[in-house]
């Protein structure tokens, strides 16, 4: 028994950042939080709040350093104020969000003063959609859909936001909801080649080769943009060479390659296409 007291009083007293703190978060994942980062080499640690501005996309604005002593208390270290911002890309670096009882250890509130100069209007459509936008770009599907879907209760003609909940539902696969919305928005903007280009993804996707080549073949005569008119041809010719087609992926390398400007890793991805199908007798 001496000895089980003597094991659980050595683990209460290791209950340290390394149980306060769960680095199990994506910058992704934490708009709107206070984070810690990996301790460094001599224990400490650095945080800051995450949040989005609208133009230049996820930020952290860096609060400053912490340790974590044997209690648990998270002692703020010292330093000369500053002030950094680092705007992120998403990856899958381990974040801790900072638990909200920790907060008067760090001399910090919920939500930043500096804050009020970012938020807006958090319940415009025109915030709604952007932050979806926005989400859709970090590939994080699920959180984007929750901010476009409230947009679309509040108007739901608002010019891009049916196309961007298309890019949605493409990306989940749901490809009968993702054609509703891009027939909606072809309604108001007939030649929109963003929309255009996901209604080719979405027949593409779904197997209706035949209105893809339909949607393709507007794209040519109502778009300027060279790369969608690529990649629409490129999607094409992909769904040939799974099921080695050879005449009809030929068909579509060529029209992909009719547009390509410079060399790209659509191109390039063609070019390694035909020479697989080549081998083939």
């Amino acid at each position: 028994m001496k000895y089980l007291l003597l094991l659980i009083a050595l683990i209460t007293t290791n209950l340290n950042a390394q149980n306060i703190l769960k680095f199990d978060k994506r910058n992704v994942q934490c708009e709107n939080k206070w984070i810690a980062r990996q301790m460094d080499k001599d224990s400490i640690y650095t945080f800051g709040f995450i949040y989005i501005d609208s133009q230049a996309g996820l930020t952290f604005n860096y609060e400053g350093k912490f340790k974590v002593d044997n209690k648990g208390k998270f002692n703020r270290i010292k330093e000369e104020p500053i002030s950094l911002k680092q705007r992120l890309v998403p990856n899958r670096i381990a974040l801790a969000e900072i638990p909200e009882d920790k907060f008067k250890e760090l001399t910090i509130e919920k939500e930043p003063s500096w804050m009020k100069f970012y938020k807006g209007d958090v319940n415009s459509v025109e915030h709604l959609y952007r932050w979806g936008y926005m989400y859709n770009g970090y590939e994080e599907i699920e959180i984007a859909l929750t901010y476009l879907e409230k947009a679309e209760k509040i108007n739901p003609n608002f010019k891009g936001l049916q196309t961007e909940l298309a890019f949605s539902y493409n990306a989940l696969g749901d490809f009968d909801k993702a054609e509703l919305a891009l027939q909606k928005e072809l309604i108001t903007n007939p030649n929109d080649c963003y929309t255009l280009k996901e209604l080719a993804y979405t027949n593409t996707k779904s197997k209706h080769f035949e209105k893809a080549k339909a949607t393709f073949d507007k794209m040519v005569v109502a778009c300027s943009e060279k790369k969608y008119i690529q990649e629409t041809a490129h999607n094409l010719a992909y769904e040939y060479y799974k099921i080695k087609d050879k005449e009809k992926f030929a068909f579509w390398k060529k029209e992909a390659d009719k547009w390509v400007q410079t060399k790209n890793n659509l191109s390039d991805n063609l070019d390694k296409m035909e020479a697989e199908l080549d081998k083939l007798k």
